[in-house]
């Protein structure tokens, strides 16, 4: 037995068990990333020298039976150390090419007008031939033409990539050379930011599905267990789920119960009990217990598969940065054509007719429009915040309406103890917790868990564990030093005949330190048949939540609502603490009430944002105005998420909606500096007439002017993070 924790090839390993042709091995980095797990799968089951694998993520372990070659390689067969780390040496290097088809993609729209703005520069001062300017521009013009074609012959009418046409053809035509090319450089630029925020979208949508079970154990008519596809298990099969896997069919138990954590999929942060009759669903845990289920739905007609295709059917959203130019471009196009005709037909002057041409207001906006947009997205991550596209950063400027989902983010969304009370005259605190942690450890339970961190952490001894016996979803009882020990609810403790009446005299603590609330819940211990004490666990707030609200609420006079899977009791008791009004919060809701929860507050006018970071809130995220999430959570979270706050904490979430309001201002007066320059000149154009190239000054002018303006987040000195 190796006793000591090694590596190969940057795989920290534990083998836990082995004799000839099995082995059982505990790697850390099943726990913590799936799809290391899922390459890890594949690898196992692609080699023939393998004859059976069963990885268990929640125990971090992999057991491998393989075949017995004449050979002496020893107990463990040299091939399957390299198997551990070619698995994760593959989920980079799919990354990788992933990013690198992606990086080619988003650059082969703006290579040409890039390169014609660099040709139109040199030619400034060395003698390149102007006909290869020309000519490089016009290839970069292509798809504009193509686009305004399209518009006027298939849509029948002029959108801005006309303008664009015309405000290209007019200043080429007047041997300007270089606006044509940089600004065709800066308007790929903001649409390469679109169309790559859209791929990544529909790319991470197709594989959402990949968060349900893989495999399902089946029972076959002659009693045989047989592992096959999760998408192969037929409806009224038998399923049989054992501890630490993921359930991958909705059915319900016919034989045995379990203890199932519902996290992922509801949101609760505590497990609960299935017993017969009751029913399970795809995408749980089970953390204890075996349980046989009789499978009525699969794949994505489970709830969760149902959650995830309405993630795939949520609106897409224009994320183009010059959605204010487009805009105004469609209204503005028309009525400049009219008023130029109109000018040429009065005074028969075609640089007073080409003048009104260039100066229009959109230009202007569309060049400042995506330096803005860019400047604040790079000033965002300074502070910890990830804003994925132009158009989440103008809508989180507009938002009114808050939700919150409650675990993992208002909370912790891991159980804590927070204090430990005992009857007076029988038993000290520290003799209780000893207990009762000796009797807790090594069960998979989190509350059993998180009574022996607490106890650890306050330096108490675990001692030794005689004789016990654990019942799923009540408690356990165990021989401790001598002591016989009851650590479980208060149902188990009457049902072992121990005598709860001293409950009515009135718990509560006298000392200022104390945490109980009515957050917390009910760890009950008995020793040697006698009632001695009570444990306290919550699933604690983030420290930075009450502030947070209250800043949301006060400084920027947002409505904020608590929407949660978990029961109506601890939901209160959370809004109670960050003293929201019982009308805005929202239980015991499946994600797909979420979204309907999400739709019926945005249908009553308001402008929503949703922050939540599980498979269960992705719906929610998907169908709010803004989707907000964190680094760490789930990985559908993060890329169904706008705005992701990469520190894991709330109040960089107060910082975003600063930048986005800052930037909001700086784009109303970029749209200033665009027009009124414009607007002036025009009023000469019509009037005494203006020169061509004074009006492309004042056009060229205020285009860099307000995208100079635009940089202003570059600039700001941030202080030490």
């Amino acid at each position: 037995m190796i006793n000591s924790s090694p590596s190969f090839a940057g795989i920290d390993y534990h083998v836990v068990h082995k004799i000839p042709g099995r082995v059982r091995f505990r790697v850390p980095l099943l726990a913590h990333d799936p799809n290391y797990a899922q390459n890890l799968q594949n690898l196992l089951e692609s080699d023939s020298r393998i004859t059976f694998i069963r990885i268990n993520r929640s125990c971090s372990s992999v057991t491998i039976k393989y075949q017995l070659s004449s050979s002496k390689n020893g107990l463990i067969p040299k091939y399957l150390l390299p198997l551990l780390s070619e698995a994760k040496v593959r989920k980079s290097q799919k990354l990788k090419v992933e990013s690198q088809k992606l990086e080619a993609t988003d650059h082969s729209g703006v290579e040409l007008p890039a390169l014609a703005t660099v040709l139109a520069l040199l030619g400034l001062g060395f003698p390149i031939p102007r006909v290869m300017i020309a000519a490089t521009v016009a290839l970069a013009a292509l798809p504009v033409v193509q686009r305004a074609y399209n518009s006027i012959t298939q849509e029948r009418k002029l959108n801005i990539d006309c303008l664009d046409f015309m405000a290209i053809a007019l200043t080429s035509a007047q041997g300007n050379l270089l606006t044509p090319a940089l600004v065709m450089t800066l308007h790929e630029i903001g649409d390469q930011i679109r169309d790559r925020t859209a791929r990544v979208t529909e790319n991470h949508a197709a594989d959402l599905l990949n968060s349900l079970g893989h495999y399902a154990w089946v029972e076959q008519p002659d009693g045989q267990k047989k592992r096959i596809l999760a998408q192969e298990v037929q409806p009224k099969d038998t399923v049989i789920v054992y501890p630490g896997e993921q359930i991958p069919i909705d059915g319900e138990i016919l034989h045995g119960k379990a203890l199932i954590d519902q996290q992922q999929l509801t949101g609760e942060s505590m497990p609960v009990l299935r017993q017969v009759g009751q029913a399970v669903y795809a995408s749980t845990l089970v953390r204890e217990g075996e349980i046989y289920v009789q499978t009525q739905r699969v794949g994505a007609a489970t709830r969760a598969g149902a959650s995830i295709e309405l993630v795939k059917q949520a609106p897409v959203h224009d994320t183009r940065m010059g959605n204010y130019a487009a805009t105004i471009a469609d209204k503005a196009v028309l009525p400049a054509l009219i008023f130029s005709g109109l000018v040429l037909a009065a005074t028969r002057n075609p640089n007073r007719a080409a003048s009104i041409l260039t100066l229009d207001f959109v230009t202007g906006i569309r060049v400042s429009l995506p330096t803005t947009f860019l400047a604040a997205l790079h000033h965002a991550t300074r502070h910890g915040v990830l804003i994925r596209s132009g158009r989440a950063l103008e809508k989180l400027a507009q938002v009114d309406t808050l939700v919150f989902d409650k675990t993992g983010t208002l909370t912790k969304g891991n159980i804590e103890v927070v204090e430990v009370e005992t009857v007076a005259g029988r038993m000290s605190s520290h003799r209780l917790l000893t207990l009762a942690a000796s009797a807790e450890q090594r069960l998979t339970h989190p509350v059993a868990e998180a009574v022996v961190n607490y106890a650890q952490k306050q330096g108490i001894e675990i001692l030794t564990r005689q004789d016990f016996v654990y019942e799923i979803g009540l408690g356990v009882r165990a021989e401790i030093d001598g002591e016989q020990v009851i650590v479980g609810s208060d149902r188990f403790l009457r049902q072992c005949g121990i005598s709860l009446d001293c409950l009515d005299e009135s718990y509560s603590c006298n000392h200022a330190d104390c945490r109980i609330s009515a957050h917390n819940a009910l760890l009950y211990v008995a020793v040697n048949q006698e009632f001695q004490g009570i444990i306290y666990y919550t699933d604690p707030l983030r420290p930075e939540s009450p502030d947070v609200i209250e800043k949301l609420q006060s400084e920027y006079g947002m409505e904020i609502h608590l929407l949660t899977g978990d029961n109506q009791q601890r939901a209160m008791a959370v809004a109670q603490e960050l003293n929201l009004p019982p009308s805005q919060v929202h239980a015991e809701a499946f994600p797909e009430q979420k979204a309907e929860i999400i739709q019926k507050i945005h249908a009553s006018g308001k402008t929503v944002a949703f922050t939540g970071d599980g498979l269960n809130d992705s719906i929610a995220l998907a169908y709010a105005d803004v989707a907000i999430s964190f680094g760490g959570g789930s990985e559908i979270a993060r890329e169904t998420a706008d705005v992701v706050l990469m520190d894991d904490n709330l109040t960089s979430f107060l910082e975003a909606i600063a930048i986005a309001r800052q930037t909001q201002a700086v784009i109303k007066q970029n749209i200033s500096l665009a027009v009124v320059p414009n607007l002036a000149a025009l009023g000469l154009a019509t009037t005494i007439g203006l020169h061509p190239l004074a009006a492309t000054i004042v056009h060229n002018g205020s285009a860099i002017i307000a995208g100079l303006n635009g940089l202003r987040p570059l600039m700001h000195k941030d202080p030490p993070r």
